[in-house]
């Protein structure tokens, strides 16, 4: 019996190692969530409901997965919101203002995002300001150029039938319920992210990064390297993001994106990432994407006024970081 005890202990090990993940408590949370708004509001499991959710939430999803990594690092970026409006006004501008191909303007879209992801991280890892002023700043400037270049005006996207409007913006039918394509580029981003940060040699660059940057670089970690591609990758992602929504919308606004990039880190803070670094998972950001986007669906289906959402939002972060603390807590312990 002894040796049945011992062979049974890593399982039992494991299953609460799972118990107090700050994920699965997260997942808890959202099957309570979906579980009152089917209750109070038949409409909410409907297939147009769940259709109307999964157009919008691969979008800002996608974000999410770069802010999971980056602050996993130690790190964030708040100029996401604004760089998803830039990118798709950009592209729309060069298309229609100055003539270029459809598929060159989103190349040039894309690089523009590289370039935004990259001053963050030199300024950031060279000069050593902190990333909130660095970001917030850049906020700034990106909304305003946005603004600028279009005097205030959204833009007409491209809605030609074509190549790009199908790899960003097609949508498919399963049985009742309408998809986009962004949920593919959700699910293979996804999957990238889990990869790099579970399995990868990158991953434990990230992670012991965010948790002590001085003994990981003792260690020959390149931090600053690391840390300049994942603020360019937040950015390029924003920017897809941005895209995705212009071409699914027919329409690219320099107001577009406002506010998200709260929201996007509250996604990824929700879901069971370390707001300090060193901790990270993109199976919790992809609940707590679903968790907030359930949150604004339901609460307006069973009549809470739509502006009272912030209200909502805020408390779920509150309690979910009291609940992670006092896993932590508990996890020291034991």
């Amino acid at each position: 019996m002894t040796i049945a005890a011992e062979d049974d202990a890593p399982g039992a090990k494991g299953r609460s190692s799972l118990l107090r993940s700050p994920q699965f408590s997260s997942f808890v949370i959202l099957i309570v969530l979906l579980a009152v708004f089917a209750i109070a509001d038949a409409n909410f499991l409907s297939p147009l409901n769940i259709s109307n959710m999964m157009a919008f939430l691969p979008e800002l999803g996608i974000i999410a997965l770069g802010m999971t990594l980056l602050l996993t690092a130690g790190e964030f970026d708040l100029s996401v919101g604004a760089v998803f409006g830039l990118a798709p006004v950009v592209v729309m501008l060069l298309v229609q203002n100055g003539g270029v191909d459809i598929g060159i303007a989103l190349l040039a879209g894309l690089l523009l995002c590289i370039a935004i992801g990259a001053i963050n991280g030199l300024i950031v890892t060279k000069i050593g300001i902190s990333s909130f002023l660095v970001t917030l700043s850049m906020l700034l400037v990106v909304r305003g150029a946005a603004l600028y270049i279009t005097q205030g005006f959204p833009l007409k996207s491209w809605d030609q039938p074509g190549f790009f409007v199908t790899l960003l913006a097609g949508s498919f039918n399963i049985g009742s319920f309408r998809f986009y394509t962004s949920l593919w580029w959700f699910i293979g981003l996804s999957l990238l992210a889990i990869y790099i940060l579970r399995y990868a040699k990158l991953g434990n660059w990230i992670s012991a990064i965010g948790s002590n940057r001085n003994a990981a670089v003792a260690r020959g970690v390149p931090a600053d390297a690391v840390k300049i591609w994942l603020f360019i990758a937040t950015s390029v992602l924003a920017g897809l993001a941005g895209m995705i929504s212009a071409f699914r919308i027919s329409a690219a606004s320099p107001v577009a994106g406002t506010g998200y990039e709260l929201e996007v880190i509250a996604m990824v803070v929700v879901g069971g990432t370390a707001l300090t670094g060193g901790r990270g998972t993109i199976l919790g950001t992809i609940v707590g994407a679903l968790m907030l986007r359930a949150i604004r669906n339901g609460i307006v289906l069973i009549g809470v006024p739509g502006l009272a959402y912030n209200i909502f939002v805020g408390l779920i972060i509150l309690a979910m970081l009291i609940l992670h603390a006092l896993l932590q807590k508990n996890a020291a312990r034991g």
